[in-house]
């Protein structure tokens, strides 16, 4: 089951009038935070990884 653009959008719409606007750019921002740190995470992870291997 895919979403169309119209639904994407009746989305948007319901989330902006159910948080507002101010809400919703907090939200954002702070999903965005969330995901460039867990990426963060994972890269030093797999370097953490590496570097033990190497010393076989």
């Amino acid at each position: 089951m895919r979403l169309g653009t119209t639904e994407i959008l009746l989305i948007l719409v319901l989330a902006l009038v159910l948080f507002g606007g101010g809400k919703l750019a907090g939200v954002g921002k702070a999903l965005g935070q969330s995901i460039k740190e867990f990426k963060r995470e994972v890269r030093d992870d797999d370097n953490k990884k590496d570097d033990a291997g190497e010393g076989k």
